[in-house]
């Protein structure tokens, strides 16, 4: 049997193919199903994500030209369009790529955390549509180990490398007491959903969403006890604003300096910390003239991001060496089991033999065959149907100067030192 990787991510196809070759949690189900029904399958488990789609399967053969066959059969694609942006891992490489996608070190951003929930997703599908063997089993929870042994033993989780994050992070040098602090939050897309969550894992508690629409605000503000407003209750929202940070695709400035002066003369010029992440931006530069106020761009933020990657790459060096060795682990369990197999094999074959023995033994009894005679034939006949399979794997080692299976066979069966002369 063979592990086998077969893939497409971000790295190997732009955003349309990879749209296509989604799966949506509603196929999910049957495209398992239909992947374990092809002939060279034998387990399988499907990880599907907006970066990549990864098929894991163990096969009679490599079989990776028939799996990439069924996955543009399945979308509609020609397998000429998935196979130059396609790529497929054998045995060992194929599960060192499934430890690095669980840790993050294949991620667009290095060591984000959100890949591992969805592979323990993809593991849990496979088990419900029954394509998790023993193989696949041992290799998934042999990854979960590693995974949690990296988030453990480095810090590839500790500095986060977002835009969003960057921002919290600048904001929270500044305040002494920055669960204190009240955030004024623009926009209700994903980056300001971001910095939400960061400002309230952080400690911050008054949170305001504004947003063109205030059912948009709502939904973003309500699971964290915000407040949500419209823009046009931005300057008495401004107010009472400590941060503000901003994230629109407005095409014209939404904070003037007019609006940010009347703010501050209101708050009896109190400082506001303001970070502008929209391009084009939303807050006028001239804001950043003002004494009391406190203005970055994302251009200003490269340098935390820069700072979080470099620690995350030597976290990153770590992971890798974890990995070695969880796929060192790995292979120890898989020889083990493999001859495990072996054993179980061979004595329920030994067990056959004797069965059939034992059946011939009793007939010639119950024909009234002298006892002696029946025992002696019973051991004869199954001492060289035990030994058959045996000898001939012997003397065909021996035929092909298969010395290590020679002096293997020596070592165990007949004790003895073995004669190295050639």
């Amino acid at each position: 049997m063979t592990l086998l990787a077969l893939g497409i991510n971000h790295r190997t196809a732009t955003v349309e193919v990879r749209e296509q070759v989604a799966f949506t949690p509603t196929q999910l189900d049957a495209a398992l199903v239909e992947l374990r029904a092809l002939p060279a399958v034998k387990e399988a488990a499907l990880l599907s994500t907006c970066n990549r789609t990864e098929l894991y399967c163990v096969t009679e053969s490599q079989g990776e030209y028939e799996i990439l066959d069924w996955l543009g059969r399945f979308h509609g694609l020609a397998v000429e369009d998935l196979s130059h942006c396609a790529y497929h891992y054998l045995e060992n490489d194929a599960a060192r790529h499934l430890m690095r996608v669980a840790v993050g070190l294949d991620s667009m951003v290095l060591g984000e955390p959100q890949i591992l929930g969805q592979l323990k997703e993809a593991y849990q599908a496979s088990r419900r549509a029954k394509g998790l063997g023993r193989e696949l089993e041992c290799l998934f929870q042999h990854t979960f180990a590693v995974a949690k042994q990296v988030r453990t033993e480095t810090g590839i989780g500790r500095n986060p490398v977002s835009v969003a994050y960057a921002a919290v992070s600048l904001a929270s040098r500044i305040f002494d007491d920055f669960g204190r602090a009240k955030a004024l939050l623009i926009g209700a897309g994903e980056t300001i959903e971001l910095v939400a969550r960061h400002l309230h894992e952080a400690g911050v508690r008054q949170l305001t969403v504004a947003n063109r629409t205030r059912e948009r605000a709502e939904i973003l503000a309500g699971p964290l006890a915000g407040r949500a407003v419209t823009l046009d209750e931005i300057p008495d929202a401004l107010v009472d604003a400590d941060i503000v940070i901003s994230s629109t695709a407005a095409p014209l400035p939404i904070l003037g300096k007019g609006m940010v002066e009347r703010a501050l003369k209101k708050r009896r010029h109190r400082p506001i910390f303001m970070v502008d992440i929209a391009v084009p931006r939303d807050i006028e530069p001239e804001v950043g003239q003002l004494s009391d106020i406190f203005l970055y761009t994302v251009d200003d933020l490269q340098e935390v991001i820069e700072e979080n990657r470099r620690h995350r790459q030597v976290a990153a060096d770590q992971a890798e060496s974890l990995i070695e060795h969880g796929v060192g682990a790995w292979l120890h369990d898989r020889r083990i089991r493999g001859g495990g197999e072996l054993i179980r094999d061979y004595r329920a074959g030994a067990e056959e033999l004797r069965a059939q023995s034992e059946q011939q033994a009793l007939e010639r009894l119950a024909r009234g065959e002298d006892p002696e005679e029946v025992i002696r034939r019973l051991a004869h006949q199954l001492t060289n149907r035990l030994l058959h399979r045996p000898t001939v794997a012997l003397r065909d080692a021996a035929s092909a100067e298969r010395h290590d299976i020679l002096e293997a066979a020596a070592s165990v069966l007949l004790d003895a030192p073995t004669d190295k002369t050639r």
